[in-house]
């Protein structure tokens, strides 16, 4: 039965580009929200960069996209780059749907800039209170609400919510403490992200601001994004194999090296940061379980190759936070948040995992015959005006979010 709660109130964990855009659109549809995040600060942790035109439109209708075009890097084309013959393979141009989309490109924008715009403006009013060196260590469930603990500066409290949104990362304790299962794999091999100032743009004119370099032995994914300051950064995702330690693939000679064999440069490279993380393809068993819901990393986590794992997010968010608010107003019973479950895990589980791991395959091929005829295919995809849309389409998630919404 649905129930009007008009002093309900909606506790997220985790300030990251998920849990605050969640937070927002709660906000926008008239729930009270707390936001409790462990760090001190938003965490400058230079990870997901791209917003793609379905999360624009989402972001749109939150009144943010307007605000951050201008602070971010507009990209219409990305571009597929065979590394062991130095060519373009493939160009993709958003800039054709432009009479179909309401953004016909990719914002580059990073998003701890999302995740400290969204708090700096909204983050202090008593119906959106956002609390950073807040941790949350236990939660306990009942028939009319979750109890919270959290641990602070000050010490320990606890509190009632109605219901807890889990968008703590892939190492979720919201998730963890909801016995929640995580199901899927971890791969061998990490990654590693090197940020220069070096300008690739401008000295290679074959490259784009987004670009996949396919190779048998090392695959590179190159972005530019705006970083602090002009002229901005170029960030470099390369593979390390399981062989490799931290401590060497972080050396100043190894990353040096990194760079300049896959583009010789007469000087050295000037570094802004770097680091190395593994990559996994999980997703949970449940995106509810009772009062408790999982969005973004905390629901699903996978290979960074073609930027889904944020965007895919901010659909969570989106979503859950339109069916919670409908939820906490009496205008629909709890059940609805079954629904919030099985569309966006069945978007998880078919588009976003399927997607990556198809894009890192193409990436790291080894079999000359089998990459000559994916080269091909891509090739022939592209030149295609309908078959092109067909590819972006799917790549920006449109066609996740048109799945998702018909599962019942």
């Amino acid at each position: 039965m649905a129930v009007s709660k008009s002093n309900a109130r909606v506790v997220i964990v985790g300030a990251g580009p998920v849990g605050m855009v969640c937070a927002l659109a709660l906000n926008k549809l008239g729930v009270p929200v707390t936001v409790f995040e462990q760090e001190p600060a938003p965490v400058e942790d230079q990870r997901a960069a791209s917003l793609h035109p379905s999360s624009l439109e989402m972001l749109d209708d939150l009144g943010v996209t307007e605000k951050i075009i201008p602070l971010g890097l507009i990209s219409s084309a990305y571009r597929f780059h065979d590394r062991v013959t130095h060519s373009v393979v493939a160009e993709f141009d958003l800039g054709l749907m432009k009479d179909e989309i309401r953004y016909p490109y990719v914002l580059q924008y990073e998003q701890y800039k999302l995740t400290a715009s969204i708090a700096a403006e909204y983050g202090n009013a008593s119906d959106f209170d956002v609390r950073f060196s807040h941790a949350v260590t236990g939660l306990t469930q009942s028939a009319d609400g979750v109890e919270v603990e959290v641990t602070s500066p000050s010490g320990v409290e606890k509190l009632k919510a109605d219901y807890v949104i889990g968008c703590d990362g892939g190492r979720s304790t919201v998730r963890k403490l909801a016995g929640i299962e995580f199901e899927g794999f971890t791969y061998p091999e990490r990654f590693i992200k090197i940020a220069t100032s070096f300008d690739f743009g401008v000295a290679n004119p074959k490259v784009a601001f987004r670009n996949y370099f396919s190779d048998p032995t090392e695959w590179c994914n190159l972005f530019k994004v705006q970083g602090k300051r002009p002229p901005g950064l170029w960030r470099a995702i390369m593979p390390i194999g399981p062989e490799e330690t931290d401590e060497i693939a972080l050396s100043p000679e190894r990353i040096e090296a990194r760079l300049q064999k896959f583009f010789p440069n007469e000087g050295r490279y000037e570094i802004e940061y770097v680091n190395v993380y593994g990559a996994h393809q999980c997703v949970a068993a449940t995106f509810r379980k009772g009062r408790v819901l999982l969005a973004g990393d905390s629901a699903h986590v996978n290979n960074p190759i073609g930027g889904m794992g944020m965007n895919g997010g901010i659909h969570d968010g989106i979503n859950v936070a339109g069916k919670l608010a409908k939820v906490v107003h009496g205008e629909a019973s709890d059940e609805l948040l079954d629904l919030y479950s099985r569309q966006r895990r069945h978007a998880a589980a078919k588009y976003v995992q399927a997607q990556t791991i198809a894009n890192k395959r193409l990436m790291e091929e080894r079999d000359p015959t089998v990459r000559a005829r994916n080269f091909d295919e891509l090739r022939r995809t592209a030149e295609n005006p309908e078959t092109a849309k067909a590819y972006m389409r799917r790549a920006a998630l449109f066609d996740s979010l048109k799945d998702a919404a018909a599962v019942t």
